[in-house]
């Protein structure tokens, strides 16, 4: 791979911007007259954000978006909109389409027309109009553009308005040829085509025989995965699960033990706190494992009747040791509860004698977002002071389905689980193999991994990124380059922290191709430190 795209962000880009801008359209292009400066500096260059396609460290094409009305086009033709058979909601402009002329191969402008429909895409705009030279409606067309009305400019400098959505450049050669996004996010996650294929099925009522034979095989699934002895599926997420896991730990009397090294441990105080229960919490930094030691002697310190902890801490990539806690709780007969929203499907999770655990469809599963699990020691009658939808005696008493539930996401649950039971030991192996290779290419590149690596679950990698380094620029520059990572939850934005989520399945071409990015991402920007200005 020699090309890689980046968005403008210092006064050098500008500069740059600026040259090839006075190379494509004073001297190629005569749509400017000449000036002394050689430097054409755009109308709206303070309302454009510019994608910039790389060749190492040299800017070598470029193009503009603006989304601010009224269009350079709106003023040409009027409104886009009355000249589209289907009018976008949400359009912006591209403008300054430039590739150095040495570099006019189909490759960067393929390149950077895939980054361009990458940054629409997460920027939630649905249409991309142009002004399109007469002397590249081939190339145009190739990418994915269609005109949508007539020829505008001088006989010199002739514009073609064209428009570019998601169905034309699918259709286009661009699209045909494209590399798909590759998922590294921890949720959503990346689903398998049998997966989604069972997702895409026909609905069936969660009242029918059919229902009910669908999710008694998914609970029986779920628990010869994890040795437990009941589990409850509800309609929700995660964050529904450890409610109801709350709402029952909220029936004893007991003062309980929440531990926390992270964001997600934290909730757990927040859901406690919600439903009146008596705690104490046992606190260490971010990215730092527990000692069992303190463990042992803050249960050790009062009569807890229950404790609550993060498996995997997805926040850091902790992986905290559930097996080790849960045996010194068993000697003291606490009760202990687990949020495995992370971990399962990621490691192999024993959850014998561990008396609630949340999970999700989502995440190491890899299924669907949707689906709350809740798996539980013992029989659960219903409470009346509980309520109804949070009451895990409710699914006991109504044999699971006391609520509607979604029979496609059931369907999807079951397909992907039963991949896992198949071939645990090549599934839990290949995530290592992953997480390892990963971790060292990373390392290597001068990344420290927050979690070291006795204490780190294989499914998530934290980068700290350095002082001066944005993981928000680089975050967006992944993206356009293909690669969706972890940057934009607030606290990964409050510490600079970018993650990379090693549960989801990626080829060799893949993995080579993300490092050699992220490899070509840091080396510019490192290359700049201290010696540029930000725009």
């Amino acid at each position: 791979m020699t090309y890689y795209y980046r968005m403008a962000r210092t006064i050098e880009d500008e500069e740059s911007i600026h040259e090839l801008n006075y190379e494509t359209f004073v001297k190629e292009i005569p749509q400017h007259v000449p000036n002394p400066e050689n430097r054409l500096v755009d109308q709206f260059h303070h309302e454009n954000m510019y994608v910039l396609c790389m060749k190492d460290t040299q800017i070598i094409g470029m193009l503009a978006v603006r989304a601010t009305r009224p269009f350079s086009l709106d003023k040409k033709i009027g409104p886009v909109e009355s000249k589209l058979t289907i009018p976008p909601r949400n359009p912006v402009e591209i403008r300054l389409l430039s590739i150095d002329v040495r570099y006019r191969t189909g490759r960067p402008f393929l390149g950077m027309l895939q980054a361009l429909v990458n940054w629409c895409l997460k920027a939630g705009y649905d249409a991309a109009v142009i002004s399109g030279t007469v002397r590249e409606l081939k190339l145009y067309g190739q990418l994915g553009f269609v005109p949508f009305a007539e020829v505008t400019g001088t006989e010199d400098a002739s514009f073609v308005p064209m428009v570019l959505t998601q169905n034309t450049y699918d259709n286009g050669i661009a699209g045909r040829i494209a590399k798909p996004m590759v998922n590294l996010l921890p949720g959503p996650v990346r689903i398998s085509d049998d997966v989604h294929k069972e997702f895409c099925a026909e609905t069936i009522s969660h009242r029918s025989e059919a229902h009910q034979r669908l999710l008694r095989l998914g609970q029986e699934q779920l628990k010869e995965l994890t040795n437990a002895r009941y589990v409850q599926i509800a309609q929700g997420t995660g964050t529904l699960a450890n409610d109801m896991i709350a709402a029952q730990l909220s029936r004893l009397s007991g003062r309980g033990l929440i531990l926390i090294n992270g964001e997600f441990g934290s909730r757990l105080c927040d859901h406690a706190s919600r439903v009146g229960m008596s705690f104490d919490k046992l606190e260490k930094e971010w990215g730092e494992p527990f000692r069992i030691e303190e463990v042992e002697a803050q249960i050790d310190s009062l009569p807890y009747e229950w404790i609550w902890f993060v498996h995997c801490e997805t926040s850091t990539g902790i992986l905290n040791e559930l097996e080790t806690i849960r045996d010194l709780c068993s000697e003291r007969t606490v009760k202990i509860a687990v949020d495995c929203i992370s971990s399962l499907g990621t490691v192999p999770v024993n959850l014998a004698n561990v008396d609630y655990a949340a999970s999700s469809s989502g995440k190491g599963l890899g299924s669907f977002s949707g689906l709350a699990l809740v798996f539980h020691k013992h029989d659960i009658q219903p409470d009346q002071t509980l309520p109804r939808y949070l009451d895990l005696g409710m699914y006991t008493k109504a044999d699971g389905v006391p609520y509607t539930q979604s029979s496609n996401l059931l369907r999807a649950l079951v397909k992907a689980v039963s991949h896992i039971i198949s071939q645990q030991e090549n599934h839990y192996g290949a995530i290592q193999q992953r997480f390892v290779r990963i971790r060292e290419a990373i390392e290597k590149i001068g990344y420290q991994i927050l979690a070291q690596d006795v204490h780190a679950s294989p499914g998530i990698l934290t980068l700290v990124l350095k002082e001066g380094e944005s993981a928000l620029q680089l975050g967006d520059d992944l993206f356009l380059n293909g690669y969706r990572t972890h940057y934009e939850s607030t606290y990964l934005k409050e510490r600079n922290w970018l993650q990379v989520a090693t549960m989801n399945e990626m080829t060799d071409d893949e993995i080579k191709r993300f490092l050699l990015v992220l490899e070509r991402l840091t080396s510019f920007n490192r290359s700049l430190s201290g010696n540029h200005r930000n725009i």
